[in-house]
C-alpha cells in the first residue's frame, strides 16, 4: 500500500500533532494488515461483496454499523490501482491515481474536485479505516474510477468495467439430448447433484442472468435457475433423471447429459452394492443412513441421509485429487445395513474407512474410533465378527488424530473419542467416523456449500498425511 505519499503532510506538522497522525498511520496500517489477511483467507463464511474487474477478481468482508452494511474504502480500492490515505482526527483523505476525497466521521458529505456528493448514510473513521456504507458503490466509484459500475447490491455483487461473463443454455439434438451451456469467459464452478437437481456454484466468477428464460422444451432437463446471494452465484438445473457433467477443456462450455437408464431396475439385493473390479481402492468412504433410513431430522427441511452423501461426495472428490482412490459405499439413495456396509468396506480392502454422519446439536465436528466389547475373541483363522477392529485399533486413532489436527488447523471445533458406533468394531482396517454439526448456532450451516468443502478438505488432508503409515497395513 502506497502510504509513504502520506508523509510529506505529517512532516509539517508540529510535533505534538506529528506524533498523533504518525500513530494512526501506523494503527491504520496494522489494521489493514488484518483486513487485507481476512480478504485473503476469507472462507465465504459471513457477509461479503465481490469484486470483478480486469485488474482482479475479490472479495470483502462486509461490516455492520447502526444496522447497515459498510466496507472499507482503501480495501476496496488497493487492488484496482495506485491509492493512499491520511487520517487528522475525524477527518479522512484518500488519493486515487489524479483524484483526492475528503471525508468526515460521521458525516455523509464527501468533498471531491469534480464537485462535492452525499453518501446515503454517514461515512464512519475507525482506527485509521475508511468505512463506507455498501449503498453508496453504485454512485461514488463511477467519480472515483472514471468508467461504468454495475452493482448488484442485494446480491453483494460488484461489477467495474465490462467483465460480466455472459452465457447461453440450450439443448442439443443428440440422442439422448443434452444441456449444453456456453460462457464468454472460462469458469470452475463447484457441481454438486442430488435427485432431480445438479448445482453449480460459481463463486469467482462474474457470471451475470441470461436474457432469456431458463426453460428448455426436454422431458429430461426441464429448466434451470439462477440465483445470486452474497456474492455468489448459484445456477440449478432442474431434471427427471441424474446427470453427468462435463466441461471443455477452455472451460467455457458445461454440457449435463442425462445418464443412460435401464429399462428396468434390480429388485434391491440382500448383499451389498458392487464395488470392486481391477481397481483397488485406498479409502472407503461410507454416507450413514439412506433409502428408508432417514438419520436424524436435522430440521424440518433437511434429512440426515442426504447431508451425510453430500459430505461422503466431497470427500471422495478431495481425496481423489490427491491422488488417493476411493469407493462411495452408498452413492445414491439406498437402504443398506451396518452389516452390508462393513462387507463392502471388508470385500474392497482399503487402507482406511470413513464413515460420514451428521448433527445439529453442538458445532464443529467429533472423530470417532471403535470401542470394542468385552469378552469376544478370534479362534483360529475365524475372525470374530464384533471385535475385527481389534488388530487396527492405534491405526485408527492415530488416522482419527491426524484428521482432527486438519480440522484444528482451521479452527474448526473438534473432539475425538471411542463409541460403540457401528460398524467401526467390524472393519479390518483403520476405521473412523466424522460427526459434522453446524460451524456455528445454525443447522443450515451444513448445507453451506464453503463449510461442506472445509470439511471434505480437512478429512482428505489429515488422510493424506497419514498416507504412509495407512499403506504399510495394505
Amino acid at each position: 500500500m502506497p502510504w509513504s505519499s502520506s508523509l510529506p503532510r505529517i512532516a509539517k506538522m508540529g510535533a505534538r500533532t506529528r506524533f498523533a497522525a504518525m500513530l494512526a498511520s501506523c494503527v491504520a496500517l496494522l489494521w489493514l494488515g488484518f483486513v487485507a489477511g481476512s480478504r485473503a483467507a476469507s472462507d465465504g463464511s459471513g457477509e461479503k461483496l465481490s469484486v470483478y474487474s480486469k485488474a482482479a477478481n475479490y472479495s470483502l468482508l462486509v461490516e455492520q454499523r447502526n444496522g447497515q452494511d459498510y466496507v472499507g474504502l482503501l480495501e476496496l480500492l488497493d487492488p484496482l490501482g495506485t491509492v493512499s490515505a491520511t487520517a487528522d482526527h475525524s477527518r479522512w483523505k484518500l488519493h486515487f491515481y489524479q483524484e483526492e476525497l475528503e471525508f468526515n466521521d460521521k458525516k455523509s458529505k464527501v468533498k471531491m474536485r469534480g464537485g462535492d456528493f452525499t453518501l446515503p448514510a454517514d461515512f464512519l473513521l475507525e482506527n485509521g479505516r475508511g468505512l463506507v456504507p455498501l449503498s453508496s458503490l453504485s454512485t461514488m466509484l463511477p467519480r472515483i474510477l472514471g468508467g461504468p459500475v454495475e452493482f448488484h447490491q442485494a446480491a453483494r455483487r460488484l461489477f467495474i468495467g465490462d467483465v460480466q461473463v455472459h452465457f447461453t443454455a440450450a439443448i442439443n439434438s443428440a440422442a439422448p439430448p443434452s444441456l449444453v451451456m456456453n460462457f464468454s469467459s472460462p469458469v470452475n464452478p463447484t457441481i454438486t447433484t442430488e435427485p432431480g437437481k445438479t448445482r453449480m456454484v460459481f463463486a469467482r466468477e462474474g457470471v451475470v442472468a441470461p436474457a432469456s428464460p431458463l426453460s428448455f422444451s426436454s422431458n429430461v432437463i426441464r429448466s434451470a435457475n439462477f440465483a445470486e446471494n452474497n456474492g455468489a452465484v448459484e445456477l440449478t438445473v432442474n431434471s427427471s433423471a441424474a446427470l453427468t457433467t462435463s466441461v471443455s477443456a477452455d472451460r467455457k462450455t458445461i454440457t449435463l447429459t442425462p445418464v443412460p437408464q435401464v429399462a428396468q431396475a434390480p429388485p434391491p439385493a440382500p448383499t451389498p452394492p458392487p464395488v470392486y473390479g481391477a481397481r483397488r481402492y485406498f479409502a472407503v468412504v461410507d454416507a450413514s443412513h439412506g433409502g428408508s433410513e432417514r438419520g436424524a431430522a436435522l430440521n424440518d427441511e433437511i434429512a440426515e441421509k442426504d447431508i451425510t452423501l453430500i459430505y461422503a461426495r466431497r470427500i471422495r472428490q478431495e481425496l481423489e485429487a490427491r491422488g488417493i482412490t476411493t469407493l462411495l459405499i452408498r452413492d445414491g439413495d439406498m437402504t443398506l445395513t451396518v452389516d452390508q456396509r462393513a462387507n463392502g468396506a471388508n470385500i474392497a480392502h482399503p487402507a482406511i474407512y470413513i464413515a460420514i454422519h451428521a448433527a445439529s446439536q453442538g458445532s464443529g465436528v467429533r472423530i470417532y474410533t471403535a470401542l470394542l466389547p468385552a469378552g469376544n475373541a478370534s479362534v483360529g483363522p475365524f475372525v470374530d465378527w464384533n471385535v475385527a477392529q481389534s488388530g487396527y485399533e492405534q491405526m485408527s486413532r492415530d488416522a482419527a488424530s491426524q484428521v482432527a489436527a486438519q480440522f484444528q488447523a482451521k479452527q474448526v471445533p473438534v473432539r475425538t473419542m471411542a463409541a460403540a458406533l457401528r460398524p467401526l468394531n467390524n472393519i479390518r482396517a483403520a476405521a473412523i467416523a466424522v460427526e459434522v454439526a453446524p460451524q456455528g448456532d445454525d443447522v443450515s450451516d451444513l448445507t453451506s456449500i464453503t463449510y461442506q468443502q472445509l470439511v471434505a478438505f480437512s478429512v482428505a488432508a489429515g488422510v493424506a498425511a497419514d498416507r504412509t503409515r495407512l499403506e504399510a497395513s495394505k
